[in-house]
């Protein structure tokens, strides 16, 4: 069985195009490469990786492909292109040839169209991705769910992910509206769920394990052992947990499941999902 984080991010530190940065997480306000996350996740028994965008940029994806190309244990990208773009289909055509290169996102959670991913434009540059294999990681805040079933809908072979369980506000404890929007949401066959990015949704110094439990619950029932994977959004996370801290939570609730359900989260459904 391969362990895999399935979501993490590489990059070297630029104050001006990682704004998003700011001072309260002055903690990851510098490089991260290979080198730093290979020794974490020995110690912590995962084989590899998948690498997404944190830039919008196909210069971001020259940057992750070169790291996958001399570091045999990031094993897929998740990079961006314009979806929009008239030449979308020429662009995917490039990428394809590179085999680490399985999907794309784009940051719709920072957009001002709450319903971007329903743009004309948009879902013509999604409608070409299958044909190339490629998947689609969906980026939202909880506003955004109401729109997530139109879109996956569209795309019926297409195969899609939401990142980090769509962000619900876990520090004020609220759920009960991302919890209905999720449930509905997961009754798409091609949609799976990162359980991934919850500490940084929590309150940073105070969070405990208890706090994510509830959204666990929700994420396992409605997608079901076999569309949900483990990601640590490394180095995210370390805004308000390690590595290891940030897994335990996961490992502590994981537990329960039987051995077949535990390979499937720790692995062997983002080896399926991402073609790895």
């Amino acid at each position: 069985m391969a362990r895999i984080d399935a979501h993490q991010h590489f990059w070297i530190f630029d104050p001006v195009r990682d704004s998003w940065i700011n001072d309260d997480m002055s903690v990851i306000q510098r490089d991260f490469l290979p080198g730093d996350l290979e020794p974490i996740l020995q110690a912590n028994g995962i084989d590899g990786c998948v690498a997404v965008q944190a830039d919008q940029s196909e210069e971001q994806n020259d940057f992750l492909l070169e790291l996958a190309e001399y570091n045999g244990f990031i094993k897929g990208i998740v990079g961006w292109v314009d979806l929009r773009a008239d030449n979308i289909e020429q662009r995917l055509e490039y990428y394809s040839v590179f085999s680490k290169m399985k999907g794309f996102r784009h940051v719709l959670q920072g957009e001002t169209d709450r319903a971007l991913m329903l743009n004309p434009a948009f879902m013509n540059g999604i409608g070409k991705l299958q044909k190339h294999s490629f998947t689609y990681d969906i980026l939202i805040f909880p506003d955004q769910l109401q729109y997530v079933s139109e879109f996956v809908a569209a795309f019926p072979d297409q195969k899609f992910v939401i990142d980090h369980i769509a962000k619900p506000n876990i520090k004020d404890k609220k759920i009960d509206d991302w919890a209905a929007d999720m449930k509905n949401v997961a009754k798409h066959e091609n949609l799976y769920c990162k359980i991934s990015g919850m500490v940084t949704e929590a309150d940073w110094k105070k969070h405990k394990p208890a706090d994510f439990i509830p959204y666990m619950d929700v994420v396992f029932e409605a997608f079901g052992a076999d569309r949900v994977m483990f990601g640590s959004d490394w180095p995210v996370c370390q805004v308000a947990a390690s590595y290891t801290e940030m897994k335990s939570i996961v490992e502590q609730y994981t537990i329960a499941l039987s051995a077949a359900e535990q390979a499937k989260f720790w692995g062997d459904n983002a080896v399926k999902f991402y073609n790895l």
